[in-house]
Formats: structure tokens, C-alpha cells, sequence
């Protein structure tokens, strides 16, 4: 049967490629061009060469929706994004994630599609928007873990990978966020700093698990965690980080280090450092977290942990289509993806000041 699907090649109507033409040119049947295309055994290396050698020349692509009446696939993953601050995809990290995600799940096959609320002006929950695409699985990414709409895809019948936040149903892949702040902890205790400051991103399960890494490392350092030292801010919002680092910095007794939200965040941490007269690292200490590009290009560069988005896009996609795939042989479970430490120069050295 002929593809449905039509394009215009020097300005007239050109039909694609079916198995039928490539059969007519070959000399064989129909049914065999089909197993050679799809990879089955039954046919010779020789005939498969050459049918693949003609269906490329002749710029066959299969249909896609005869693939998928026949394999109940639509070899399409939907990707559930969004965040409150609207950053959308200039957000660093995730467009990192999402990138890497986008890359694996295209070489094993998959398109994929952004899920939201609407299809023009009709309006309809995630889920529906799923079945609507027909999606075979779903990547749940930089959004409010905590609303129905998520509760809603989470118990429906569609695969789902989440990243960065655990449903005991679901498999999840984690940054290893404890980790990360337990070693910048480390570095900054390491370099003489016992007057330390934490400002948590906007309430979250990585921004508990980030808080709680700190307090813990802090505790398990001899640290004293001063309760006025430990704010509430939000991620990639300089505008608010720029606020509470004044707030910090404005009383007699002030921290010698701020661990701020993030990299974008700490550029507002930066700004208000140098607006109050002061300097990093000379008079206060920062670091960040995330690793993007730009904080090594801030001055001074910012000592900060960089988290492996490509692992943690890679294994999402990974994970995912092994779920449609292999579904009796998946397992759901948590991937815990670690980063590394940027030394850069926004941690001044107390040791050499004594």
C-alpha cells in the first residue's frame, strides 16, 4: 500500500516510495522487501543488501501510521517540561538533559513530542494529551511533581520515567543531590569556612534533599548551622537571590560562605556582593550548583558541582524505551547519576589568613 503522504519536489505533487515499487525494481515480493526493511532472518545478507541499497536510492521512508496499526507503536515519547519561572528551555540544565534525552531516544527509533494542556483551543488534561498523541511512553521533567495532572499520568497505563523525583511506581533518575552538597560542603570546610549560609531553592524534593545534604555534612563537620542563615529563595531567579544575600550580609555577624540556589541564581548572589562594596572572594565566599557553561565565565569563576545532564538524559531515554520495549523484563527502579566538583574562584582560603 502506498504512503499517504505527499511532497512537493520542483514544484509538483511527488508521491513517496512504497514497498511495492521497491519490489517491482528488485524483482521480488512484496512480503520479502517488508522482512528485509524490518531486519528479519529469513532473508539472505545478499537480498537484504540489496534492497536496502535500492529503498535508500529511491528514498523510501516506511509510513508511519501503517507502522504503527501494525506494531501498536508510534515510536513516540512524550516529554512532560515545564516550570514555574518560565524559563522553559534557556534553563541550562534541563535543556542539557532534555538535549541528551532527545539524542538517545532518536537512535533507538523515537520522536519525540512535548506534552501540555491544550491542542489549540480545545483543553485537556496531560494524560489525555498522551492518549491523544498516541505516545508510547513519557519523560516527566522540571515541573510540579505535586499536581493532579502528574498524579494523573503517574497512574495511567502509559510507561513514564521521572527525573529528579521518586514515585514508588515509577522509575526515576536522580542527580545525586546529597552527594553533590556534601562535597562542596567539603571543599568549603576544607578551605577554613565555619560561618556558612544556605539559601534552598523554591520548595521541592530536590531542594529538601539539597537542604537536608547540608545540614547533615554540616553536623557531621562540627559545623553550627545558624537558623537566620538558612533561607528560603527559588531557582534561576537572580532577581530573589540578589535580595536574600543582602539580607545575609546586611547584620553585624555574617557568614563567610553562601551556598546560593544555583549558578543562574548566584549571578544575583554576585551582584549584590559588589553592591553592598564588597567583594568575592575577599570578603564573602560563594559557590553554586548545576556546572553551566557560564559560571566559568563569571569573574571570578564560580566554585560550583556539575551535574552530568548528558548520563542523566541518556539513561531517561534509555530506561523509557526499555519499559515499552521490554516491558516483562523492566524493572521499575531508581538511577542515581553522580557529578563533579568545579574548583573555580569564588572560595577565598581562611587557612593562609591565620
Amino acid at each position: 500500500m502506498r504512503s499517504i503522504s505527499t511532497s512537493r519536489k520542483g514544484g509538483r505533487k511527488h508521491q513517496m516510495v512504497s514497498l511495492k515499487d521497491i519490489s517491482v525494481r528488485c524483482g521480488v515480493s512484496v512480503a520479502t522487501v517488508s522482512k528485509a526493511l524490518n531486519g528479519h532472518k529469513d532473508v539472505s545478507e545478499a537480498t537484504r543488501e540489496k534492497l536496502l541499497k535500492a529503498a535508500k536510492e529511491m528514498g523510501y521512508f516506511p509510513n508511519s501510521q501503517a507502522r504503527a496499526l501494525k506494531t501498536n507503536r508510534t515510536l513516540n515519547l512524550g516529554v512532560m517540561f515545564s516550570d514555574e519561572a518560565g524559563s522553559g528551555l534557556t534553563h541550562e540544565f534541563f535543556a542539557k538533559v532534555l538535549n541528551s534525552f532527545k539524542t538517545e531516544a532518536e537512535a533507538a527509533g523515537y520522536d519525540i513530542t512535548f506534552i501540555n494542556k491544550n491542542v489549540g483551543r480545545q483543553k485537556m488534561s496531560t494524560y489525555e494529551h498522551c492518549k491523544y498523541r498516541n505516545v508510547d511512553g513519557v519523560i516527566i521533567a522540571c515541573t510540579d511533581f505535586t499536581t493532579q495532572d502528574v498524579f494523573e499520568v503517574i497512574n495511567g497505563d502509559i510507561p513514564v520515567v521521572t527525573i529528579d523525583h521518586i514515585f514508588d511506581c515509577r522509575t526515576a533518575i536522580m542527580s545525586n543531590n546529597e552527594k553533590g552538597i556534601e562535597e562542596l560542603v567539603d571543599y568549603v570546610t576544607g578551605m577554613g569556612h565555619k560561618k556558612i549560609a544556605y539559601i534552598q531553592g523554591n520548595k521541592s524534593a530536590v531542594a529538601e534533599r539539597r537542604q537536608a545534604g547540608f545540614c547533615k555534612a554540616c553536623m557531621n563537620r562540627g559545623i553550627d548551622i545558624n537558623p537566620d542563615w538558612l533561607l528560603s529563595g527559588d531557582y534561576h531567579n537572580p532577581e530573589r537571590t540578589y535580595d536574600l544575600t543582602k539580607k545575609l550580609l546586611s547584620g553585624s555577624d555574617r557568614p563567610s560562605c553562601i551556598f546560593m540556589p544555583d549558578d543562574y541564581s548566584a549571578m544575583g548572589g554576585l551582584s549584590a556582593v559588589k553592591d553592598m562594596g564588597l567583594s568575592v572572594p575577599g570578603d564573602v565566599s560563594v559557590v553554586g550548583y548545576d556546572g553551566i557553561a557560564y559560571s566559568q565565565l563569571l569573574s571570578p569563576r564560580l566554585t560550583t558541582y556539575l551535574q552530568d545532564t548528558t548520563a542523566i538524559g541518556t539513561a531517561a531515554a534509555k530506561q523509557l524505551v526499555s519499559l515499552i520495549e521490554n516491558p516483562q523484563t523492566t524493572f521499575t527502579e531508581v538511577i542515581t547519576v553522580d557529578g563533579q566538583l568545579i574548583e573555580g574562584a569564588s572560595v577565598a582560603d581562611l587557612n593562609q589568613r591565620h
